[in-house]
């Protein structure tokens, strides 16, 4: 695994998240009979909420982003992109696992959604998400905190910093 860290996004982020998904997704999209140029890429633009988002970054370069959003009864994982060359690394893996660890201190349901057909799948489900539903392009999945004996608010995750923070693979996120 290389030397990775996540930062804060922010609204300047947009672009090279919309083009990196419009990479990551054309297969499946394209194997689901809805993959649209435009499409792909305007409907990250208009779903991108940088408070709740995160740029994963290999040796200081954009690499990927992954989204954590709040909800009424559980958080959304969502936009997780790496790029092509970088999956199959482990640093997607350990960009989940940190999220999921934090998920677990505050006791929260994790959902997402992902692409029938899609590879991300079998990784979401080696890290406990079942499928909860699906309709013909997605499969909604959903993941139950692992364990209700961890410590709730005991302080910062490592490599699961939030908004303000800047985390890497091998230390606790500090305040920007």
């Amino acid at each position: 695994m290389g030397d990775w860290e996540m930062r804060p996004a922010s609204a300047a982020d947009v672009e090279p998240v919309a083009e990196l998904r419009a990479v990551v997704l054309r297969e499946d999209l394209e194997r689901l009979g809805r993959y649209d140029e435009r499409r792909v890429r305007q409907r990250l633009r208009d779903g991108f909420t940088p408070a709740h988002t995160w740029v994963i970054e290999v040796g200081g370069l954009f690499a990927g982003c992954v989204s954590l959003r709040p909800a009424e009864d559980a958080h959304w994982l969502e936009h997780f992109y790496l790029a092509p060359h970088l999956q199959g690394s482990g640093i997607g893996t350990a960009v989940l696992c940190a999220l999921l660890e934090r998920c677990d201190r505050e006791g929260a349901l994790v959902r997402l959604n992902v692409l029938k057909g899609s590879r991300a799948r079998r990784l979401y489900e080696r890290h406990g998400f079942t499928p909860e539903s699906e309709d013909p392009v997605d499969v909604f999945m959903v993941r139950a905190p692992a364990s209700a004996a961890l410590p709730r608010n005991s302080g910062p995750v490592r490599g699961a910093g939030g908004p303000g923070s800047h985390v890497s693979a091998s230390a606790e996120p500090t305040a920007s």
